[in-house]
């Protein structure tokens, strides 16, 4: 599925989004600034170099052009008739003291939120953007998982370690896929045998973790907004795989020792398949036999009906959610997605929960034993992590929602072309396409109007400061 990018120009309603995008970051109710004790603890914090030195190593980094909070970096190699895996990952809790000015601010924060003006970061930038992101040619703590493959992508082997070491390159996605797909040499040059690997492995488990198409909005060098839409690139997805290993594998050691925090969903129930079922035989691309997640890696990204497919299959990836344990293992512990138990660890600069399960699984992995802080903080932290994912939900939705008020401004009174997505109140309301400028919503529509029609609609009002739109039939 190509990208495509809606472009808010310079205009009266460029300011006017300026200013409601500025508002958002108020209404978030997330704090901006960080406070003198917190920020004096993040510059001057500097952990003791580890014992095992990996600096040899030539690891690298794979994220978005630009990113400077690099919480991974990765080194494949071939290793008899199968591969080495190492993972790498930004060692934040030797930088975080428990019970100390940051620790207390990324509590409140939770997690990194990304709004159209800059992002609002879990700790202070000479934090996660400097001493302990994993940035090319320094030396950075890291916790690092080394993986043995087997030649079908099996996982024969694991452990983790502290260790010091030195990524040697920082890379996109675009330019690997591109240099992948040339055959050109590159870190990366293992990863799309070692990603197929594992997917087919997912697929063999019945798992669905996809990776939906994005819808973001960026600001561009002249100040103006726009959104982008497009579907990750297959880099994205080998490389997520590595991620979901890294998941699994830390999930697996605290089940076994019955101490920590997974991250569950679960699996959908009849009423949702049926829907979804009826939705697929409405756009044209019936979901039929076999299993869902097995359906979905089955469509053609370039159809243009994939994306309303994709849409409607995100009603099947709802309620996920933590549960943390301390001594006795829960029933229920699957990632349903996945097919697995999993657990969030290897974002730790971006995401709060993931420092503790790293520390967890570095006590029972060196024998150390799991931090007396993380056993007694276990239980806050599902609250945490639900109260900021719902502020970055909102943020988004309502950062979105401005935007593309702001796009379809010029356009009221006039009237436009739209594809009906999913019918919604019993066929009165739909949830539309707008082709140009590329935008969704929700308006009347026709009795008897069917999922994939394109429909007729006049643009009644655009509210910016509201991020609300007004469609007439």
């Amino acid at each position: 599925m190509p990208q495509r990018r809606s472009h808010v120009a310079p205009s009266a309603a460029q300011s006017e989004l300026a200013e409601a995008l500025a508002a958002l970051r108020v209404a978030a109710e997330a704090p901006t600034e960080f406070s003198p004790e917190a920020i004096a603890e993040a510059s001057s914090v500097s952990p003791p170099a580890p014992e095992l030195d990996l600096r040899d190593v030539p690891f690298a980094t794979l994220d978005p052009v630009g990113s400077k909070d690099l919480d991974q970096a990765f080194h494949l190699s071939r290793s008899g008739e199968g591969f080495e895996v190492r993972y790498a990952i930004a060692d934040v809790p030797a930088f975080v003291t428990p019970g100390g000015a940051l620790d207390a601010e990324a509590r409140e924060r939770g997690q990194t939120l990304y709004a159209a003006d800059g992002s609002i970061p879990l700790h202070p930038r000479e934090l996660s953007e400097g001493s302990a992101s994993l940035l090319p040619d320094v030396d950075r703590p890291a916790l690092v998982w080394t993986f043995a493959l087997s030649s079908s992508g099996d996982v024969d082997d694991f452990r983790l370690e502290r260790a010091l070491i030195r990524s040697r390159g920082q890379l996109d996605y675009e330019s690997t896929q591109k240099a992948l797909d040339a055959g050109e040499e590159s870190p990366a040059s293992l990863l799309r045998e070692i990603g197929e690997l594992r997917i087919a492995k997912e697929q063999e488990r019945g798992g669905a973790s996809l990776n939906m198409p994005d819808e973001e909005v960026v600001q561009l060098d002249d100040g103006t907004y726009s959104i982008e839409r497009r579907s990750p690139l297959p880099v994205e997805e080998w490389n997520a795989q590595l991620s979901l290993m890294t998941g699994m594998a830390a999930a697996s050691l605290m089940v076994e020792a019955k101490v920590g925090v997974l991250r569950t969903m679960p699996e959908p129930d009849a009423e949702a398949f049926e829907t979804f079922r009826r939705q697929t035989e409405a756009l044209g691309r019936p979901w039929t036999d076999g299993e869902y997640g097995e359906y979905l890696r089955g469509l053609d990204r370039a159809d243009p009906l994939t994306l309303p497919v994709l849409q409607a299959a995100a009603s099947l990836f709802r309620g996920a959610g933590y549960v943390t344990f301390d001594g006795s293992v829960p029933a229920d512990l699957e990632q349903a997605a996945i097919a697995a138990p999993y657990a969030h660890a290897t974002a730790p600069l971006r995401r709060l929960v993931d420092r503790w399960a790293l520390a967890i699984c570095l006590g029972i992995s060196d024998g150390s034993g799991v931090p007396a802080w993380a056993c007694e903080s276990l239980a806050e932290l599902p609250g945490l992590m639900q109260s900021s994912g719902q502020r970055a939900s909102r943020l988004n939705a309502d950062t979105i929602n401005r935007v593309e008020a702001a796009l379809v401004k010029p356009l009221v009174g006039s009237t436009i072309e739209a594809t009906v997505i999913e019918i919604r109140n019993d066929g009165e309301r739909a949830g539309i396409q707008i082709a140009d400028p590329a935008v969704t919503a929700s308006a009347p529509v026709p009795v008897g109007t069917k999922p994939g029609e394109t429909v007729m609609l006049k643009v009644v009002r655009a509210d910016i400061a509201k991020g609300e739109m007004e469609f007439a039939v």
